[in-house]
């Protein structure tokens, strides 16, 4: 098969085209790649040539954000005639993106992606990558068969993920859609590895600066759970549906379906890195009013708009996903049992300044 990507060189795009290599599911790979990313797709390219020498990868220039995704129209009629899988993972994943240019990756974009792919005269597969928190601020059991617009959204990334999703939902009955709503993705389950910390190595990242204090308090009282899955589990399990038959018109959560609550995982991290257990409770109403300085998210290195997730009650049911990889031995790995992994990688990177977010 002759597969599309958008989202290269991103560490997701980039280790699922190796993943798919491993199990031979392509002819052709083609990766739409921004003009001021082109240096870095070459060097990704190389490296995964060096990994699969007979691979064949071709970098084309464009911009989902414009229409025809900014190719010549000899180029879109060429890609429109090859391409049998397109997978569309280019998007703003930043929980404090600008509403501006969040509608105009997420949504705007999406919908450019959208008007190619359906030109696509053999498409066997449109594999689309939204998010479990197209669910905004409802609580409760949320279901993979819903799509349902909260009364609000924790941030212009919740919003613009499900404005973009709901343009996907909308074509399920014209073409061949697999929607996939991940959780917050984490480090490989065995070595560690990620290329960013975020998620939930804001928490590494603040109790990794504040382990000198006598002891580090837990955040406010609550059993709220913090969903997070190794991107490991993503790419096998994506990789497998998108040749499954049966996945063809459904929507699921890839997210833990045996999440920790908060405290636990903010316990188990503490003791990770510090050798001490937290003590004592710091309310969440007192650290929202320290965190909203901008200097103190730099100096911890968390986002504000990562605590709105440390008190939100909600669960992602996954009864799709379960039943369509009932035949295959792909699982979620736990969170704790993975904790070692994660913070000797964050341990030995934690001072390469491209590994973190940059608090504006």
């Amino acid at each position: 098969m002759n597969l599309m990507y958008t989202g290269f060189p991103g560490f997701i795009t980039s280790q699922l085209i190796r993943e798919q290599l491993k199990k031979q599911q392509q002819d052709e790979i083609y990766v739409l790649v921004l003009s001021t990313e082109i240096e870095k797709a070459q060097a990704e390219k190389e490296a995964i040539i060096q990994e699969y020498p007979t691979v064949s990868i071709r970098i084309i220039e464009g911009d989902i954000t414009l229409p025809s995704l900014g190719l010549e129209e000899d180029m879109v009629k060429k890609l429109q005639q090859k391409i049998h899988v397109f997978w569309h993972l280019a998007a703003i994943y930043n929980l404090a993106v600008p509403k501006e240019i969040a509608w105009k990756v997420n949504v705007h974009g999406t919908n450019h992606v959208n008007e190619f792919v359906k030109e696509i005269n053999q498409l066997e597969r449109y594999m689309y990558f939204s998010t479990a928190y197209v669910a905004g601020t409802r609580t409760g059991n949320l279901l993979e068969t819903e799509l349902i617009r909260p009364e609000s959204f924790k941030n212009y990334y919740e919003e613009t993920k499900f404005e973009a999703e709901l343009l996907v939902e909308d074509l399920k009955q014209e073409l061949p859609i697999t929607i996939i709503r991940p959780g917050i993705v984490r480090g490989n389950s065995t070595t560690g590895a990620t290329i960013k910390f975020d998620g939930p190595y804001f928490l590494f990242n603040m109790i990794d600066r504040l382990k000198k204090l006598p002891f580090i308090p837990y955040i406010g009282r609550t059993s709220a759970t913090l969903n997070t899955v190794p991107v490991d589990y993503i790419f096998e399990a994506v990789t497998y549906l998108s040749t499954l038959p049966e996945a063809v018109g459904k929507t699921v959560h890839l997210t833990d379906p045996n999440p920790h609550p908060i405290q636990e995982i903010l316990r188990a991290v503490t003791l990770q890195i510090t050798g001490k257990t937290p003590k004592g409770h710091l309310p969440l109403g007192v650290t929202r009013v320290f965190m909203k300085n901008k200097t103190l998210q730099r100096k911890l290195g968390v986002e504000y708009e990562s605590l709105d997730y440390f008190t939100w009650d909600a669960s992602f049911d996954t009864s799709v996903i379960s039943e369509l990889l009932k035949d295959s031995s792909i699982q979620c790995a736990d969170f704790i049992d993975t904790l070692p992994a994660m913070a000797g990688y964050y341990e030995e990177h934690k001072n390469r300044k491209e590994y973190h977010i940059q608090i504006n």
